[in-house]
């Protein structure tokens, strides 16, 4: 663990984006040999709009890295958060504890209030249009939701008390972990219910997916699926039985043009029923 800590203490920004690429590469690599639906699309044109989204994500992120920073060392040297305040404890618990914790605020928690509060599902409602769901489809995110994600996770630097090494390591299992469940690919069905039980699997994750409700309002994890199971917001669906996209937006025009979904979340509110 102390290797662990001293690489992330330090860990070089060329590495960080080389997770993002290296983890988007191996599994769209991975898709093409055994993909879990045989899609009839433009990879190329898919791949470049998601990949749009990624890159604003990235210039969210390097624009307010400041504040991350300054949030995780405040927290250290005021001694603030709940991890400052817990009895001292092995590294391995430690961070065990901080990445659950961080991933509900982070991860769980913001992903909840962005489906409950409308004008927020605005924004994450880019994030569901996609019908074509694959690795690409992780960091499919309009830069205003790119925002909000990272006040969220600054509140959870702040909440949890987490040091800057642990912000780096959370972030690098988050990317890897959102590329992983959402990647075209499949498990054997035991296997997959079996890691579901501790972190998201592909087909825990692809029901939240699912392009009708009540599905689409469940599994909100990213990394742990403790969460959902805590909360009561999991909920499962046969894989033959998923429908990508969201019922709100389901024609190509709407869904696959990248003007378009930039100003979804400035047109007419539509919800379920219309």
């Amino acid at each position: 663990m102390h290797d662990i800590i001293n690489y992330f203490s330090t860990i070089p920004s060329s590495h960080r984006a080389l997770i993002l690429a290296g983890g988007i590469t191996f599994f769209w690599i991975l898709e093409s040999f055994k993909p879990f639906k045989n899609f009839k699309y433009n990879k190329w044109h898919h791949a470049g709009i998601n990949i749009f989204f990624t890159l604003t994500t990235i210039i969210v992120n390097f624009f307010l890295a400041i504040i991350l920073l300054k949030s995780a060392q405040w927290t250290i040297d005021n001694n603030f958060g709940i991890l400052q305040w817990l009895p001292k404890m092995n590294n391995w618990l430690y961070a065990i504890v901080g990445l659950l914790l961080l991933d509900f605020i982070g991860a769980y928690l913001v992903h909840l209030v962005e489906h409950k509060v409308k004008f927020l599902w605005r924004f994450h409602l880019i994030h569901h249009t996609d019908t074509w769901i694959d690795t690409t489809t992780a960091n499919r995110h309009h830069p205003g939701e790119s925002v909000l994600r990272f006040i969220f996770t600054t509140l959870g630097v702040f909440i949890v008390g987490s040091p800057m090494w642990m912000v780096f390591l959370y972030q690098s299992l988050s990317v890897l972990a959102t590329q992983f469940n959402h990647a075209n690919i499949v498990l054997p069905k035991r296997l997959d219910n079996i890691l579901s039980y501790i972190i998201v699997s592909p087909d825990m994750h692809k029901v939240h997916h699912h392009y009708k409700l009540p599905y689409t309002d469940s599994n909100y994890g990213n990394i742990f699926s403790v969460w959902d199971r805590l909360f009561g917001t999991y909920s499962s669906l046969d894989r033959d039985n998923l429908v990508y996209g969201v019922d709100t937006h389901m024609k190509e025009e709407e869904n696959n043009r990248l003007k378009n979904l930039l100003l979804i979340p400035f047109q007419k509110y539509r919800s379920s029923n219309d």
